[in-house]
């Protein structure tokens, strides 16, 4: 009994600390990962095949926030800022530009040099496409366009269905979780709407675009007051979280059939 007491413990005063940047949880990156995979050229998919084999876009979307707790010097020194840009309010990513350490932006950038080298190794390109899947599904998560002032959300306390949170962790995970949908059943749901229109209106292949328009609406999905929030937070925000995992799955999609035209 004393166990279980302490293991209920541990874990309540876990879900009390902030996750740092994580984007999306595992279900929000595999959800525009299947749908990428259904909107991938034939030279997508083939390429895709060779550097990934059995495994599928979604399988792939998550890794780069597992690898976070690997001890090799790429993940503990340099890999961290790619997941998120900041780009301050009234601002655009132009005035504001890379830090030293890079961002999401610099880093695709740098992951499509790896992917589009025909010296580089297997493995350099498997950790690239990983990681490019990721940073696309990031990038769409409207507080992985951070304005500079309270880590994207993290240090935005707040209470969600009556327990204490941030709201970054709200929209990585809160929102999905409350949808109670594995990733296949949401990324389906999400499919079927999606229009020969909708394609054709955010086939965008810009990072700067898909992180300004997190940027915009990050500036509205922040609560006001004390921030005690639950169904009339969902009610407001779900159209939001679901038009971005799907943008964010078309444009994955998009971007990768550029990158292996």
């Amino acid at each position: 009994m004393h166990h279980l007491k302490f293991l209920i413990l541990t874990a309540s005063a876990l879900a009390l600390i902030p996750s740092s940047a994580f984007a999306w949880g595992k279900t929000g990156h595999r959800v525009t990962g299947e749908i990428a995979q259904q909107y991938l050229s034939r030279s997508a998919q083939k390429e895709v095949k060779r550097i990934l084999g059995v495994e599928d876009l979604a399988e792939a979307s998550a890794w780069a926030d597992f690898m976070r707790s690997s001890r090799d010097e790429f993940w503990t020194k340099e890999a961290g800022p790619y997941h998120y840009v900041t780009i301050p309010k009234g601002m655009t990513y132009a005035e504001v530009g890379a830090p030293t350490q890079g961002d999401a932006i610099t880093a695709l950038a740098k992951f499509k040099a790896i992917l589009q080298d025909k010296e580089a190794t297997l493995e350099e390109k498997q950790l690239a496409l990983r990681f490019t899947v990721h940073i696309i599904g990031d990038l769409h998560q409207p507080l992985h366009a951070g304005n500079g002032t309270d880590k994207g959300g993290n240090d935005f306390k707040m209470t969600f269905f009556w327990e204490q949170t941030n709201l970054h962790r709200v929209w990585d995970s809160g929102l999905i979780i409350q949808e109670e949908l594995s990733y296949t059943e949401m990324s389906n749901w999400l499919s079927r709407k999606i229009t020969k229109q909708n394609i054709q209106n955010w086939n965008n292949t810009h990072p700067v675009v898909w992180a300004e328009e997190s940027a915009a609406l990050r500036d509205t999905i922040y609560p006001e007051g004390e921030a005690e929030e639950s169904w009339g937070y969902v009610f407001d925000n779900r159209d939001i979280l679901r038009q971005r995992l799907s943008q964010g799955g078309v444009r994955i999609a998009a971007y990768l059939n550029e990158v292996f035209e």
